[in-house]
């Protein structure tokens, strides 16, 4: 009897997650915003005086902090001798005990000092709201988070409302021209409904900054994913890089033979995939928005 579909749990995901960044150019890709973009970008903090601290708000979207803490080390180079005050918001208690791990070996983060909320961002606006300590922010990011959120305009509203004069928000989020993008508009029929969280690339994001009337730019870089295991059968590889694709557990074990298919089929269609030297390479491209306060 074959099992039914189900979502992927939190430590499934992990694992799922790990097979993607294995296999994509996900981390290089914001590497390279970092190196060519971010410096400036933190330039263009302004304070009456050089004592105030700059305080930054990390929303987590997924587990893995290095990135987290190259954008810290960016901000140390760039505001050298500034107290550096970092909040960090992430529900899932195992990604919690990983970043403070990596913080406890890192010997260049003495100027830096850390909260932490084991909340969903929801939960921490609900929090600061009842509390009304409306702390104000140099730094907000948001990487890869949004599709988990529940309602993502108030979301970005409240979060832009945090940011302190001359603040800048950082959203990291899927690009239009990514074959997510045409996987989610053109075969979302081959999803499987297990596959929880919203569809949304970078222009449902701008839309909403158009609404609330704030300034942003908008910066795309191309990111790749080698899916060439999706295709072999039995590869144990291509099964998690299925499951993190659908968020279903096990999808090649437990989707019926017709759905597979048809994904397959939509993974290899030019808008969503290249070849390149005989693997099969999806496009992950990501756009990086930042907005003003």
């Amino acid at each position: 009897m074959i099992p039914s579909m189900r979502s992927l749990t939190a430590e499934e995901y992990v694992e799922a997650f790990k097979s993607f960044l294995d296999h994509s150019t996900e981390h290089q890709c914001m590497d390279e915003f970092n190196k060519e973009q971010l410096p400036n970008i933190m330039a263009g903090f302004h304070h009456a005086s050089h004592k105030v601290k700059h305080a930054s708000l990390l929303l987590r979207g997924f587990p893995g902090s290095e990135q987290d803490l190259k954008m810290i080390r960016i901000l140390q180079a760039v505001h050298p001798g500034v107290l550096i005050d970092n909040e960090i918001v992430e529900p899932n208690p195992q990604h919690v005990a990983a970043y403070k791990e990596l913080v406890n070996q890192a010997p260049d983060l003495q100027n830096v000092s850390f909260i932490w909320h084991q909340l969903t961002s929801s939960e921490y606006e609900q929090q600061v709201k009842e509390k009304g300590t409306h702390k104000k922010f140099d730094f907000i990011h948001m990487i890869q988070m949004l599709y988990r959120v529940e309602d993502i305009p108030n979301t970005i509203k409240f979060f832009h409302s945090c940011l302190d004069l001359h603040g800048k928000l950082l959203i990291i989020i899927l690009s239009d021209s990514s074959g997510w993008a045409s996987l989610w508009k053109k075969y979302r029929d081959c999803l499987p409904s297990t596959d929880s969280g919203h569809y949304i690339t970078s222009s449902g994001i701008t839309d909403v900054l158009k609404k609330l009337g704030v300034e942003y730019r908008v910066y795309e870089f191309p990111s790749g994913w080698d899916i060439t295991e999706c295709f072999i059968e039995g590869d144990a590889v291509g099964s998690l890089m299925m499951d993190f694709l659908t968020g279903t557990k096990d999808f090649l074990g437990t989707a019926p033979p017709a759905l597979r298919q048809r994904l397959r089929e939509a993974l290899s269609q030019p808008e969503c995939s290249s070849t390149k030297d005989g693997r099969i390479i999806f496009s992950n491209n990501l756009s990086m928005i930042v907005v003003e306060s």
